[in-house]
């Protein structure tokens, strides 16, 4: 008789029940079936598992032994399937990569570009989906690296589990309110430091020396009072500027001034 490994799986769950109608109904099967398939693992075992004569059942001192040595094989059996695909990578020269929607559009193309230019990389294969679907392929051994945001904040099971990581580029992400009709914001904003207006516009995409010359000395000018974003849509034709600051004319006029550079740069 051979180990049918779903037997472990009815003997986890007798075990914390202790009643064999509520653990074959956990299972989704009738109470003799279970029984039958209880009575299989204890005769490809040789011996009793559980003392039927005590409610509710326990085990016995085999079972007592038995109970680590099913979570030591199940464990082992979970961890085939990713060591089985870790030997085929070893043969294979193609890299892996799972990475955000945003980060594979705005971001990843031209990081691997900029490594190829300085060796050599091989093939690639890239698959774009959101974080948690990202995650759990690096967690099943179907990709080697995920590209994503991180946050100290912001756990994962990735930093829950050691995952080695390195920090490749930086972001800024800012909650922020939609215009109206007049262009102000329809949602008043603050934070700790007093803000109380956002700005957006919204524009061609063309990154030029111009406009992130302009960029840079808006920051100096807020210098540390509020916030500046710039960002370049990876789906769209678009570049987008939002500041956040404490007087809502002077962010305004802030952007306008920002808003102008970047239609004369694009003609």
């Amino acid at each position: 008789m051979s180990l049918n490994l779903s037997w472990l799986d009815d003997f986890f769950a007798l075990v914390a029940s202790g009643n064999f109608s509520r653990a074959a109904e956990e299972r989704h099967m009738t109470q003799p079936a279970f029984s039958r398939r209880i009575r299989a693992l204890e005769e490809w075992l040789g011996t009793e598992l559980f003392d039927r004569s005590s409610q509710p059942a326990r085990l016995t001192a085999a079972g007592e032994w038995f109970r680590d040595a099913a979570h030591d094989l199940m464990a082992r059996v979970a961890r085939v399937p990713g060591e089985a695909r870790a030997v085929a990578e070893a043969r294979s020269t193609a890299l892996r990569f799972a990475a955000t929607h945003a980060l594979s559009f705005t971001f990843l193309t031209g990081w691997l570009q900029g490594i190829e230019s300085r060796t050599t990389v091989g093939s690639i294969t890239l698959v774009s989906d959101v974080f948690a679907r990202c995650e759990a392929m690096l967690l099943e051994s179907q990709v080697q690296f995920v590209m994503s945001h991180s946050h100290p904040q912001a756990s994962s099971e990735l930093v829950v589990q050691g995952f080695p990581f390195v920090r490749v580029g930086s972001d800024l992400l800012i909650p922020v309110s939609a215009p109206d009709a007049t262009g102000r914001p329809r949602h008043a904003l603050a934070d700790a430091a007093g803000a109380c207006g956002v700005v957006l516009r919204t524009f061609g995409q063309m990154e030029v020396d111009e406009i992130a010359n302009a960029a840079g000395n808006l920051e100096r000018e807020l210098n540390g009072t509020g916030r500046l974003l710039l960002r370049y849509s990876g789906t769209e034709n678009l570049a987008r500027v939002m500041i956040e600051g404490k007087e809502q004319n002077t962010i305004e006029r802030q952007a306008d001034d920002l808003a102008a550079v970047i239609q004369t740069a694009l003609g």
